[in-house]
Order: structure tokens, then C-alpha cells, then sequence
């Protein structure tokens, strides 16, 4: 009986999402097939806008369905509590993905809880700021660069069309962790603790390791929720990597109902089979050359390699169609263009001069919140606090100040525009 109600459960959760997510997506495929087979195509007799943040608060459902019935966790009794932990709003729209164990417990403890926490909300409001100041000042500004570069593809060449990829590359971290900083920092100051989703993801020495960096809330709901359960490691090699590629398939999917998307995934679960594949060679290699594993130089290329593979497979994320994003690389790989670098063409995408030094100097500021991030493992709420109170204010003071005066605004400005919004 148990099964059953849990298999209803995610059946139920499952069609809601997949009706408003992916229906017109498997639709229009399918008339596809037909009209190749010149077949009459089937009409959509349905017209919905997809409800925001759909794609999170249906996996946060999901995993206290599996918790529960895991034993993990016990069933939640009264229903405003339960209720409160799938609609909490801070991270309602775009996540962190918040396991009931986490976030529930402590909805459930609420009364045990102090009402005010002066560090917590110091830490909260700087991560909030922080937050602001990375979708504002640098995921705003450079979203126009990268607007520019991917509506005027035909006229691409090698050094344009590689820096708006690594700008979108920049452009959706900032605005996806920026919200991340908002999310957490909201429940910080209501003495809530949320998932850290981001940690310093550019850093990362290899693509197994950026997924460990990058939207850690969703790695980790699709490694216990997908991945394990589909076998794991725990198999035969090739039924491993069966199991890696089924994961990051789906995880492409998830993102959106598009060919794109569910191509980025399909490059990132590649990327993962062939690096494990060629680990022995890489190993090999390193030992012939006598490289000295521990040395910067070592690690420093590592990181650039894995930015590098990221970024190309952003493009496919970014581009509006498989067959643009192809396009794209093609003009990249065989239009060759070097003086882009000298002669002010990467200024003709929409950002000018200013505008770039801008954003050169706020790129350079998270930059060093990142460093700080990636060795001491500390937010930027964190580190605040552990800095003397004229360091401390003056940044936050700074902060706001650029967020109000560099800010990206104008008669296009949305301010409740988040990439991770349509998701």
C-alpha cells in the first residue's frame, strides 16, 4: 500500500509538471514525425503560461515523498507546515531545492527559534546585497554584450563569438547566484538556513568538480534521487556510464523543454564519461612528463581547461536552436579574426567603453570574493562578519552605492527578471 501511495504521489507531482512543462514540447515533436510521414498534425487544444519556478518546488515535493517513504524522515502531520515548507518563499521561483530534512525541520522547530539574531541578519543583508550587486552590476550589464553577440550570429568571428560565451558563461552564473545570495540571505534575516548553491563553480578542476560547485542543490537531488537509484557506481563500468548519461539527459530536460537544452546536458554527461574514461592516459601522461601535481601551474590549468568546456557547452544552453548553436561554433572555429582584439569590434555589441571597465572592475571584485570562497569556505555573509566593523560597513555601504549608480537600468529594466525564472 505504501508503494502505491508513493507511486501516485510522484505520478500526480510528475503530470502536473510535465502537462505545463514539456506537453507542447512533446507535441510539436511528434508533429513533427507526422508531418514527415504526412500524417495531419494534431492541434494544441491548450493554452497555458508555465507557473514560475515550477521545475523547483515540484522537486522539493518530490524528495519528501522519497524521504518519507525511505524513512529518512517522519511524515509531516499538520499541513500549513508542510505547506510552508514547499512555498517558502524566499527560494520559491528558483531554488535552492531544499530537502525536507534541512528546511523542514527546521519549520518544525520554528518556536525554539530566536526572533532576532543581530549576526544573522548582518550576514543575511550582506549576502542580499551581495546578490543584488552580481545580478545588477555584472549579470545585467554583460546579458546586453551577450544579447548583442547572439542576435547578429551571421557576423561572427573566432574572438567575438569565444568572448560571448565566456560572457554568457559569466552572465548566468552571476544571475543565477545572485539570486541564490538573495534566497539565502532573505531566510538568514527571518533565522532561516538555506543550501549554499554556488561554490566559486569557475574554480573547478574538472567538470565531475564544477558540478560540485555549480547549482549544488540540483546535483545532489539528481545524484540521491536519479542517479543512485538507477545503479550508481555500484555496476559494471559501461552500466555506470549508462547511468551518468541517463542523469545529465534528464537533468538537461529539466532545465527546459528544448533540443538545446537537453543538448547541454547530453555534453556535460560526456564530458563526465570520457574524462573518466581517459583518466588512466591522463595519469600516464602526467607521471612520463614528470609534472609536478602539486605545483599552481598544474592546477591553474586544470581550471582553465574546465572553464573552457563549460563555456562551449553554454553556447547550446544560450543559443535559440541546436542548429544556431552549431552555427555558432562554426563561425568560431573557422572564421578567424584576431585584430577583434585591437581595432574596438567587441564594442559594437552594445556595451562601450565605460561600459566594459565597468564591468571588467566588478568581474575583478568577484573574482576575489571567489578566491575567498574557494579557500576558506566561507560566504560572502560569513566573511563579513569576521572582518572589523569599518571593513565590514564600508563594503556593504560600497556595494549598495554601485547597485544603485551602476546598476543596469533604462526603459528595458525588469527587475524580477531571472534567467532560472523560466525554469
Amino acid at each position: 500500500m505504501k508503494r502505491w501511495l508513493v507511486t501516485g504521489s510522484f505520478l500526480a507531482n510528475l503530470s502536473v509538471l510535465g502537462f505545463f512543462k514539456y506537453f507542447d514540447f512533446f507535441l510539436h515533436n511528434f508533429n513533427r514525425i507526422l508531418n514527415v510521414l504526412h500524417i495531419q498534425v494534431i492541434d494544441n487544444p491548450f493554452s497555458f503560461l508555465l507557473p514560475v519556478g515550477i521545475s523547483f518546488y515540484t522537486f522539493q515535493a518530490l524528495s519528501y515523498t522519497a524521504d518519507v517513504y525511505k524513512d529518512e524522515i517522519t511524515a509531516e502531520k499538520n499541513f500549513l507546515k508542510y505547506a510552508l515548507f514547499v512555498s517558502f518563499f524566499p527560494q520559491l521561483v528558483a531554488g535552492p531545492i531544499e530537502r525536507s530534512g534541512k528546511l523542514l525541520t527546521q519549520i518544525q522547530n520554528m518556536n525554539h527559534k530566536k526572533m532576532w539574531d543581530f549576526e544573522k541578519v548582518i550576514s543575511g543583508f550582506a549576502m542580499m546585497i551581495w546578490g543584488l550587486f552580481q545580478k545588477m552590476v555584472i549579470a545585467d550589464r554583460v546579458a546586453i554584450f551577450v544579447n548583442g553577440v547572439f542576435d547578429n550570429v551571421y557576423r561572427l568571428g573566432t574572438v567575438d563569438a569565444a568572448a560571448g560565451a565566456f560572457a554568457f558563461a559569466l552572465q548566468i552564473y552571476c544571475d543565477f547566484a545572485g539570486y541564490s545570495c538573495i534566497a539565502v540571505g532573505a531566510a538568514s534575516i527571518m533565522g532561516f538556513e538555506l543550501t549554499e548553491n554556488f561554490n566559486a563553480p569557475y574554480f573547478a578542476e574538472s567538470i565531475s568538480d564544477f558540478w560540485h560547485r555549480w547549482h549544488i542543490s540540483l546535483s545532489t537531488w539528481f545524484r540521491d534521487y536519479v542517479y543512485i537509484p538507477l545503479g550508481g557506481n555500484r555496476c559494471s563500468r559501461g552500466r555506470k556510464y549508462v547511468n551518468i548519461f541517463i542523469t545529465f539527459l534528464v537533468s538537461g530536460l529539466w532545465h527546459g523543454a528544448a533540443w538545446t537544452y537537453v543538448s547541454w546536458g547530453i555534453l556535460h554527461g560526456v564530458y563526465q564519461i570520457v574524462g573518466d574514461i581517459l583518466r588512466p592516459v591522463r595519469k600516464r601522461i602526467t607521471e612520463m612528463l614528470k609534472t609536478d601535481t602539486d605545483a599552481f601551474s598544474y592546477h591553474f590549468g586544470k581550471i582553465v581547461v574546465t572553464f573552457l568546456l563549460t563555456s562551449f557547452a553554454w553556447i547550446f544552453f544560450r543559443a535559440p536552436s541546436v542548429d544556431n548553436a552549431i552555427y555558432y561554433v562554426q563561425r568560431m572555429v573557422t572564421k578567424w579574426n584576431p585584430w577583434a582584439l585591437f581595432d574596438e569590434t567587441l564594442f559594437s555589441f552594445g556595451l562601450d567603453r565605460r561600459e566594459m571597465n565597468i564591468l571588467f572592475l566588478a568581474v575583478i571584485f568577484l573574482i576575489l570574493v571567489d578566491i575567498v570562497k574557494y579557500r576558506n569556505k566561507w560566504n560572502f555573509g560569513e566573511f563579513l562578519l569576521r572582518q572589523n566593523l569599518w571593513f565590514r560597513y564600508g563594503v556593504l555601504i560600497l556595494l549598495v552605492i554601485c547597485a544603485l549608480t551602476l546598476g543596469v537600468y533604462g526603459v528595458d529594466f525588469d527587475s524580477g527578471s531571472f534567467i532560472y525564472f523560466v525554469f
